[in-house]
């Protein structure tokens, strides 16, 4: 048996300038979007100069204009990327795009990625993700879903609610997950933002402020999409979404362990030159416990997340896997995060030091994507039946 963590030589150096194009591009523009928000003016002007730096979607397909960089190896990179909460979106590798770039490209026909797959690589449009709904729908758990889609001559009649929806405004598309299809499964469809259909309701007033398009609440009534908007075959919707979720979760866990990594950096550089009680901040005995903490669960975290990333690399779909280390990545971000806005003090609550923007960004994270206690329950159902088998 042989482990064997070490870097091709382009996974290092594209590691490398993406570390300096974050720290001398991306960075120096957070104080501003954090004031006035993110916007699409800005997202084109970070994409430009990403563009230019030959660093584009390292985990898109290099025949769409990507990296076309292996899983396990986008694992390295999207980290770097994530040191920052702009860094994904300048190249390109955010949610939803990311994942809905992955689904297409994985499930859609010929014209469906030339339509749709295309233009979202190049960064000309946006996507979104429509799965989650209003209580008593889809949530947790997706079984509840409530929109519908009916047959109809040519087509579908989408009808149903969707809240939560990242990015939904000012997105080109979205991919909705609707009930209709063969035996009465979940089918996804292909929906251009301008239906007449679709209307974006309003926009959740949520603690993270880093999201572009919001996290905005859709409602679809009678929306006709023609049949070749049905995204795979009608009734796989839920098997689909395992073919997104699954690698998104993961995707998330690259993005927020850079972020978290982020937050540790910064609490550290002022330990180490924060005085307090005669002494700088990193020689105070309950200081250094947190700072090795961090130190510990970053490393930890990152090596389960490569563990999980190669095997994914190689073919294996489990979705234990995934949901193993998003249980834990998730929970470990948001304790290093926790312990370096308090290591920080009073300026790690705001936006100065960026810690305070980071923890109040990463805390949905362990929601969305499966809750942590969904994943457990999952998780523990498995064990149990391994048991029940060896037994």
């Amino acid at each position: 048996m042989t482990f064997d963590f070490s870097l091709s030589e382009r996974v290092e150096q594209w590691r490398d300038r993406i570390k300096r194009f974050v720290d001398e591009v991306v960075i120096p523009r957070e104080q501003d979007a954090f004031a006035g928000g993110v916007d699409d003016a800005l997202r084109k002007e970070l994409q430009q100069e990403a563009r230019a730096a030959g660093l584009w979607a390292p985990q898109a397909p290099a025949e769409l204009g990507g990296g076309g960089f292996a899983f396990d190896e986008a694992a390295v990179l999207l980290e770097e990327a994530g040191r920052s909460l702009l860094g994904p979106l300048a190249l390109n590798c955010s949610a939803p795009d990311e994942g809905n770039i992955h689904l297409l490209h994985m499930i859609g026909t010929q014209s469906q990625r030339q339509r749709y797959l295309v233009p979202l690589v190049a960064g000309d449009v946006r996507s979104c993700f429509a799965m989650t709904e209003p209580p008593p729908g889809a949530g947790s758990d997706p079984s509840a879903l409530v929109t519908s889609a009916a047959k109809a001559r040519g087509g579908w009649l989408i009808s149903g609610e969707k809240h939560l929806i990242s990015g939904a405004d000012g997105a080109a598309f979205a991919i909705v997950m609707a009930g209709g299809g063969d035996g009465g499964g979940a089918s996804m469809f292909l929906v251009d933002t301008d239906n007449a259909g679709m209307v974006i309701t309003g926009h959740a007033r949520t603690i993270d402020g880093a999201a572009l398009g919001g996290h905005c609440g859709v409602r679809f009534t009678d929306a006709f999409v023609p049949d070749d908007a049905v995204l795979g075959e009608p009734g796989k919707g839920f098997r689909y979404a395992q073919v997104r979720l699954a690698p998104a979760r993961l995707t998330h866990c690259m993005r927020w362990l850079g972020a978290a990594r982020r937050a540790h950096e910064i609490a550290l550089a002022r330990s180490v030159t924060r005085s307090v009680f005669g002494a700088p901040l990193a020689e105070h005995g309950m200081a250094q416990q947190m700072i090795a903490d961090n130190e510990i669960e970053l490393a930890a975290a990152r090596a389960l997340l490569w563990q999980v990333a190669w095997q994914v690399a190689r073919g294996d779909r489990s979705t234990e896997a995934s949901s193993r280390a998003k249980v834990f990545i998730s929970e470990t971000v948001s304790r290093v995060v926790d312990r370096s806005v308090q290591l920080c003090g009073g300026l790690g609550t705001s936006d100065e030091l960026v810690v305070g923007r980071i923890y109040a960004d990463v805390r949905a994270f362990r929601i969305y994507d499966g809750a942590s206690e969904v994943h457990r329950m999952s998780i523990a159902k498995r064990a149990a039946r391994r048991a029940r088998a060896d037994g």
